[in-house]
């Protein structure tokens, strides 16, 4: 199982829910296509990513802009490809090393089959867009565990969140037929050893229970500073699942605005900078460290460099762009992106229009660390720098990273 690395190579013992891929496909009146794929994982690699849309690439004639895979982040998934690599190096011997391989081979073909089947039930609709509210998310920087119930109470949390529940709706015949939405909150309201989507898979779950034959599909927005607060039990999880339903279907039912126009879509990979790398030397010294999991990372390293790979000082961050008509601009960005990026987006890129138009997803096309903003980079902890040992880049990120990638987002959108 994947995000937690004190679960070692224990396998999961039962399914609490059943994990999807899902595919929506949106043609414009010029013929133009997307594809979103939702997957109840705790993210995808590059390579793995890679793979996925060259081969739909090459299937369906797309350019890599029109498609966009995006993650919910459970914790209670499989791991996928290399995604937090050292955690699997630590713990993992050959044959969960074949059933790692196994199961993205699977998940490779899955979603291809779930693309095919989106394209063959194509139908007339019309798209429309609201915004709805779910205030479970906290900030786990600003805010203890044990304290939140008695902070909320008296309204005095602490640090940024985004509690929107952007909601795009697609209607066949007046007959709600898809819905897409999304929420910037870690996934990880369990901690057990089920197979589950948490709380989002819960989510989509009562929402096609409310909205018979409709096929719900999550996004995890600018969630990697957001926890579900309280949490640890199964109660809790479809408390919140139930919470974000709610939210969804009262934002079906309210008056929506039309996506008119045609499709525009922009895709870009930047490099990334990182901070100072480590000697070799230093990588050497780390590998024997009593930290297995920073030893599992030099190791990583030190393979890569025997294989004549130097280490690299950027990173090919992944940026997409969607622009829905008249409507919605939709952003999707890689790795575990801290909620100031959302904030700082949609206020800017908002303009005259309601920021609310303005969608950010996190973990999607590539999971390969966590994303600070230059804030929670300066503060440090886990989220602005001590997690990338789990992740396996080399160091930490250049104190640019947020100008680099907001400047970017604003390049494409425009």
């Amino acid at each position: 199982m994947a995000g937690y690395a004190g679960r070692g190579a224990k396998p999961a013992n039962g399914t609490l829910n059943d994990l999807w891929a899902k595919a929506l496909v949106i043609q414009d009146p010029a013929g133009k296509q997307v594809v979103l794929i939702t997957l109840d994982l705790i993210g995808i690699d590059r390579n793995l990513s890679s793979q996925i849309c060259k081969e739909l690439s090459a299937k369906h004639g797309w350019d890599r802009s029109q498609i966009a895979i995006c993650t919910s982040h459970t914790h209670s998934g499989p791991v996928v490809g290399e995604t937090l690599a050292p955690i699997s190096v630590a713990s993992f011997g050959p044959k969960e090393e074949k059933q790692v391989q196994n199961y993205s081979d699977f998940l490779r073909k899955s979603i291809a089959k779930a693309v095919e089947q989106a394209l063959t039930q194509m139908k007339p609709a019309q798209l429309s867009w609201g915004n709805g509210t779910a205030t479970f998310a906290v900030n786990r920087r600003t805010n203890k565990e044990a304290d939140v119930p008695q902070l909320r109470k008296a309204g005095t949390l602490k640090g940024p969140s985004d509690h929107d529940v952007p909601v795009l709706v697609v209607k066949h015949q007046d007959k709600v037929v898809g819905v897409a939405f999304g929420y910037a909150c870690h996934n990880t309201v369990l901690s057990g050893f089920e197979w589950s989507g948490d709380y989002a898979g819960f989510a989509q779950a009562d929402i096609e229970q409310l909205v018979p034959g409709c096929q719900a599909m999550f996004w995890a927005g600018c969630g990697g500073d957001q926890n579900p607060l309280p949490r640890r039990t199964v109660d809790l999880a479809r408390e919140y699942g139930r919470q974000l339903a709610d939210a969804v279907v009262k934002t079906i039912k309210s008056p929506l605005a039309p996506v008119a126009g045609n499709l525009t879509t922009r895709y870009q990979e930047i490099d990334l900078e990182l901070g100072p790398l480590p000697s070799n030397e230093q990588i050497l010294k780390n590998s024997t460290s009593s930290n297995q999991y920073e030893a599992a990372r030099a190791k990583i390293l030190l393979k890569q460099i025997e294989q004549n790979k130097p280490l690299s000082q950027t990173y090919p961050y992944p940026i997409g762009v969607w622009k829905l008509g008249d409507g919605v601009t939709f952003i999707q960005l890689g790795g575990e992106v801290v909620v100031d990026y959302a904030l700082r987006l949609k206020s800017e890129l908002a303009g005259s229009r309601d920021s609310s138009s303005v969608w950010v997803a996190g973990y999607s096309n590539d999971v390969m660390a966590y994303i600070p903003s230059r804030r929670v980079l300066l503060e440090g902890g886990y989220e602005g720098g001590a997690s990338m040992v789990f992740y396996g880049l080399p160091s930490v990120w250049a104190p640019g990273i947020e100008e680099s990638i907001v400047s970017s987002v604003k390049s494409l959108v425009e």
